[in-house]
């Protein structure tokens, strides 16, 4: 077996990987913000997840955003069925710490939502962000349809430009479609910024902004 070190660097193999369990994780299903539900009765409306870091920081830059239904925060991209934040962060499950963006497209385009993504991290640092380091803190899209896909790719092509533009290195999110499985984290995590407001918020971008114009 590899040193925990070893595996901050590198996804494991399914064989590697934490059983999980075969039941979700108990979630109060009520945004601590503005009292919508966090999954289902989302009709008109669409759903993308994205991972930039640590997800306190993250969620609470989208639950902001006019036009944002409602936002949550999990587990996705791993092996591990139904993780907990202890197993995740052990390395062992695959996953990476995601965000749920559900918005109302009449409102917020895909294209201002993928902006606000690629400009409040560094896309670019492979297994980690920021100080945060392993691979639960990797950067991705997973996309809930073919239309955020390939507006993901060509945002990601756009966005890799002003980045070279600026000296910077190239990008290494992840970007998926169909999304893997969603995993909701703990009650604990959801929303937890608005809970605990002086909390831990490593979120920051590379300051580059991102080009508009690939709207879906």
């Amino acid at each position: 077996m590899l040193g925990i070190g070893a595996f901050k660097q590198r996804l494991p193999r399914p064989d590697e990987a934490l059983p999980g369990r075969d039941q979700p994780l108990p979630l109060h299903n009520q945004h601590y913000v503005n009292s919508h539900p966090l999954k289902d009765g989302f009709a008109g409306l669409q759903r993308i997840r994205v991972a930039m870091g640590c997800f306190w920081g993250a969620e609470r830059k989208f639950w902001t955003l006019p036009g944002v239904y409602a936002t949550s925060v999990g587990y996705a991209g791993g092996s591990t069925p139904n993780p907990t934040y202890e197993e995740v962060c052990s390395g062992m499950t695959g996953h990476t710490e995601i965000v749920e963006v559900v918005f109302d497209p009449a409102i917020i385009s895909l294209g201002q939502v993928l902006q606000v993504f690629w400009e409040n991290h560094d896309p670019t640092q492979g297994m980690r962000q920021g100080n945060d380091t392993g691979t639960q803190y990797r950067s991705a899209i997973h996309a809930t349809s073919q239309a955020q896909f390939d507006a993901a790719l060509a945002s990601r092509d756009a966005y890799q430009q002003r980045l070279e533009d600026a000296g910077l290195g190239a990008i290494t999110t992840e970007i998926v479609f169909p999304a893997p499985t969603y995993f909701y984290a703990e009650d604990y995590h959801q929303q937890y910024l608005a809970k605990n407001p002086n909390g831990y918020c490593g979120i920051g971008g590379t300051g580059v902004s991102c080009p508009i114009g690939v709207d879906a």
